[in-house]
């Protein structure tokens, strides 16, 4: 019988045991994912982030949104009821990093997109409380007052690109004027734009048309999230497997 006295008596044996035997598990547990096709099943209607959205997002992580609200509904009957479908992995697959979130003290955002109109949600950035009194969160008014900086906005979607997001040559190269085309409205470069982009929104996301604000960026992100898949029709299409 082989005498376990020897390794727990040796602080180094112990450690290289150890080690070795959470490495077994980890690559029993890690290496299959790597071969299953269906790991994020893929789902239409899911495209990367507009150059304004993703700005957006750049905003909601900066200002630590991500601290008081989870964007990750669980497949609980509560949760489903309260927010809307569960999350899917495929919603996350163009998130570098995802923002599942760790905890609520707000509730959670996968599905805010469409609820609330543009006006809400900037009163509500600009002054939480007054239309949520018992609400503990922050005034962004300044987020109006702030002129958005996009002058690296084409290398920031190279960015994505080099870790997987699949921006095209064409939506790199154009990543400027979609940019300004979702936040003012420019006819002209509109068909161009709704074509790089599926159901993405065009219009002054913060009522005001003489300026592209960081409260542009963050309501046409916060307005996007949930709003890509069709249930229905992944519900259907899931029946039918």
């Amino acid at each position: 019988m082989f005498k376990h006295e020897i390794i727990e008596k040796n602080a180094t044996l112990l450690l290289v045991g150890s080690l070795f035997v959470v490495s077994i598990g980890g690559i029993i547990e890690i290496a299959p994912l790597f071969y299953l096709e269906t790991t994020i099943e893929k789902v239409e209607g899911m495209r990367p982030y507009t150059p304004l959205e993703l700005k957006g997002r750049e905003i909601y992580m900066r200002e630590g949104c991500y601290n008081c609200h989870s964007q990750m509904i669980r497949p609980l009957r509560d949760e489903v009821e309260r927010y809307g479908h569960y999350s899917l992995a495929a919603e996350s697959m163009f998130d570098h990093p995802f923002q599942w979130g760790s905890k609520r003290t707000g509730p959670d955002l996968a599905r805010v997109g469409g609820r609330y109109s543009d006006e809400w949600q900037v009163d509500h950035l600009k002054d939480p409380k007054a239309l949520v009194p018992e609400t503990v969160m922050p005034k962004y008014g300044f987020l109006s007052a702030t002129n958005l900086n996009y002058t690296l906005i084409e290398d920031t979607l190279k960015t994505n690109r080099i870790v997987g997001v699949p921006y095209t040559d064409a939506q790199i190269a154009n990543a400027k004027q979609d940019l300004e085309t979702q936040a003012t409205l420019d006819g002209d470069e509109l068909d161009g734009f709704e074509a790089r982009y599926q159901k993405a929104s065009a219009r002054d996301f913060d009522g005001n048309p003489n300026a592209i604000t960081e409260m542009d960026a963050l309501v046409a992100y916060l307005q996007m999230l949930g709003t890509l898949v069709d249930f229905d029709l992944y519900d259907a299409s899931a029946n039918r497997r």
